[in-house]
């Protein structure tokens, strides 16, 4: 089972599922913007990684629009150099357009992860020769407002099988990729990657989530998980 097989699978378990309020929309980048992802997996998921960094679910700026894990635009045309057609979800929320690689909006998220990787590695080539960037669940959950509902905010009825469905898609992605370290990008994917990776070799740990409603995250995020990734024995 490769990544492209593993993702179809994910995308089937996940069709029946269904999310009411306060949830009124829910996206799927894997189905409306499956072209730029599938790029994404044949230029930089060879295997063996050393580190699988793991999101939790897409922002509406990022993988919303690229398909990508935290795939802020800029960055994604021109550093990861990918673009591709992207389609629109079946529903849209007026206030979270999809508007693929002609959003202007930033995703401030994607843009501190890779801004780090490409501070930190020059070339993505260097980078993706030891990470990977994956996240555990690829659906944005919408509520009324416009507001995002994160997935461990999710009614416990609708959330068990979400679970369920990721975690089995995910055990599946780090068997193939058979990475040294499973990092959680934030508490919940750490959480996640606990639950999911239970028997499996390799070291999961977590570190800050980039987001700029962490206040954590707003004093100097690189510094602070490179200083994260070495305390959990990986050195940059």
């Amino acid at each position: 089972m490769d990544l492209f097989t593993i993702t179809d699978a994910l995308l089937d378990e996940l069709r029946p599922l269904r999310f009411g309020p306060p949830v009124t929309h829910v996206y799927n980048p894997l189905e409306y913007a499956r072209k730029p992802y599938d790029r994404y997996l044949e230029l930089y998921a060879t295997r063996p990684k050393e580190i699988v960094l793991l999101g939790m679910n897409p922002g509406p700026w990022g993988m919303a629009q690229t398909g990508v894990p935290f795939g802020e635009v800029p960055t994604v045309k021109k550093w990861l150099r990918i673009q591709a057609p992207v389609g629109t979800p079946a529903e849209i929320h007026p206030k979270r357009p999809v508007q693929g690689f002609a959003c202007p909006k930033s995703e401030v998220s994607g843009r501190r992860l890779w801004g780090w990787a490409q501070e930190t590695f020059v070339t993505p080539e260097q980078f993706f020769a030891r990470f990977f960037v994956i996240n555990y669940c690829p659906l944005l959950f919408i509520e009324s407002s416009g507001r995002n509902r994160t997935p461990n905010n999710l009614q416990a009825v609708e959330k068990k099988p979400l679970l369920e469905v990721c975690d089995r898609a995910l055990r599946r992605t780090i068997q193939w990729l058979r990475p040294r370290y499973v990092v959680g990008v934030g508490r919940f994917a750490g959480e996640r990657a606990q639950a999911a990776l239970t028997g499996l070799e390799g070291r999961i740990g977590t570190i800050t989530h980039p987001s700029p409603a962490n206040p954590k995250a707003n004093r100097g995020w690189d510094s602070l998980i490179m200083k994260e990734l070495e305390d959990l024995g990986i050195r940059v």
